[in-house]
């Protein structure tokens, strides 16, 4: 009796967390096919969101449309994106990360699939809005993948999930190339929509994240993935209970051995049910209102208020990029308020060329960043990388010969993406699990605001003369994030996520 209860007591004493798990998992195969399959949402975000480069001029000739209407037409899909940010978030926070990104899936497909077969402008708008709307659900699948990746060379991994995005650039740049000249502009939003059927099709053997599931106190769903990620990899489990985190408990017992606890787990077959109950209890239902006051509590409202600004300045400045890239590409349409000169032949090719080519601009980017990231630190590496865009948007104040233009975009774009590339990587590792989506799908919203606000700085005005002034405004963005980068309270280079909330 006296052996049972020295076992029990065992059990008890033994204890491990997510992270002890993950680091004794490692990262294996089973985290490449979760990089695999939000890899492939990104990479689909990125090519519903880069075909606006080659759709609003093809159809500004078509219903004769003024340059402030085709900046609405991508005005429209970043205002979805800012709703969809903070409904997404705030339901993948209440009800689980799956949930989430079926939902932005299914809308993404339905909506984008459906504006190949727009009537007129008006239908256009909408469609595409509710395709931001779905689109803003993109946070979910990051901030899911960095549940699932050990803390160690995290940034790495990060990095190298947000390489989906870059391909998803370069493939809709190539196939945009391919497909406009021939099968016209509804060919292309079409075909852009297909990567999400692959989502869908696999979404049945999509698991929750552990962090999740103990984050609301079900102990039994995060050990039944841990435990699949662990036989995937070939791996082993930490031997003992799996809990929230360690408490520091009674380790007087910890001369038992691991094959005597290992031996004494069937004795104790209902005590992670206990757990699971007990646990419950403790956490409660978790409502919006909690966690939306968990980004603004003291100990985070800083760091909440500076990304909130970082995210706009960031997204303001690579989709006014992307935009520009078209609106320069032959030296520009300024007065031209119709696609005549802009839709000929050669004003096609160096379109597609140049949005091409600057599509390549991420690679490099992304080398950088990953070079940094977990070396120099988030916080630097983001404001170098901010100063150094607004150095190579500063000559395009004054009009350049067009291969010049190109190379200026080009190193532009790198530094932005890669700075982009590392505030994705930063911002989730700033919340803990129970708001972590949430936070991410807010600041994301701030974003879209960005997003918004951009074509009628890239599209209205160069397309009205002004490109001294929407420069000057690409330009000032950065600068003004390299100076809030640097003002951030918390640098989260090699630290574990956090999966509690303690407002100090």
């Amino acid at each position: 009796m006296s052996t049972s209860l020295k076992m029990e007591d065992a059990i008890s004493a033994r204890t491990f967390t997510i992270e002890d798990a993950y680091d004794n998992v490692g990262f294996g195969t089973f985290q490449m096919l979760i990089l695999l399959y939000a890899g492939m949402s990104y990479m689909a975000e990125a090519m519903e969101l880069m075909l606006l480069s080659f759709v609003g001029p093809a159809v500004q000739d078509l219903w004769n449309l003024s340059p402030r209407q085709v900046s609405i037409i991508s005005s429209v899909v970043f205002a979805g994106m800012m709703l969809g940010a903070y409904s997404w978030g705030v339901l993948s926070d209440m009800k689980g990360r799956r949930i989430g990104f079926f939902a932005t899936a299914v809308l993404t497909f339905v909506a984008g699939f459906s504006s190949t077969f727009s009537p007129n402008y008006y239908s256009l708008l909408l469609l595409r809005g509710l395709v931001g709307v779905g689109l803003g659900g993109g946070p979910v699948f990051s901030s899911w993948f960095m549940e699932f990746t050990p803390s160690p060379n995290r940034g790495m991994w990060m990095v190298i999930f947000t390489l989906f995005w870059t391909f998803g650039s370069i493939f809709e740049a190539a196939l945009a190339w391919v497909v406009m000249p021939s099968l016209g502009w509804r060919w292309l939003l079409g075909l852009s929509s297909l990567p999400l059927i692959v989502l869908l099709a696999f979404y049945p053997l999509v698991p929750e994240s552990p962090r999740y599931s103990i984050s609301k106190g079900e102990t039994d769903k995060a050990l039944n993935v841990l435990e699949t990620m662990a036989r995937v990899n070939r791996k082993q489990l930490p031997v003992g209970r799996l809990v929230p985190y360690h408490n520091g408990g009674n380790r007087e017992l910890e001369q038992v051995s691991d094959l005597q606890v290992a031996e004494a787990v069937h004795l104790l077959p209902n005590l992670a049910a206990v757990t699971d109950k007990t646990l419950r209890k403790q956490t409660g239902a978790q409502n919006i209102s909690s966690s939306i006051l968990i980004l603004l509590s003291p100990s985070l409202l800083c760091s909440t208020m500076l990304l909130w600004f970082v995210f706009f300045s960031n997204a303001f400045t690579y989709y006014g990029l992307v935009l520009l890239t078209s609106q320069l590409s032959g030296g520009g349409s300024c007065g031209v308020h119709t696609t005549t000169n802009l839709l000929s032949t050669n004003a096609d090719t160096n379109l597609y060329r140049d949005v091409f080519v600057t599509s390549f601009a991420e690679l490099p980017g992304l080398v950088v960043a990953a070079a940094i990231v977990d070396r120099v630190g988030r916080k630097h590496s983001m404001a170098g990388l901010f100063g150094l865009c607004g150095l190579f948007l500063l000559p395009l104040l004054y009009r350049q010969p067009e291969t010049f233009t190109t190379f200026l975009l080009f190193g532009a774009r790198a530094c932005i993406m890669g700075s982009f590339t590392i505030l994705y990587i930063y911002a989730p590792e700033v919340y803990p699990t129970r708001s972590r989506s949430t936070g991410l799908g807010i600041a994301n919203s701030f974003a879209r605001i960005g997003g918004l606000l951009c074509p009628l700085v890239a599209v209205d005005l160069v397309q009205n003369c002004h490109q001294f002034l929407a420069v000057t405004l690409f330009t000032i963005v950065p600068v003004l994030a390299t100076f809030a980068t640097m003002c951030f309270p918390k640098e989260t280079k090699g630290c574990a996520l956090s999966d509690t909330f303690d407002d100090r």
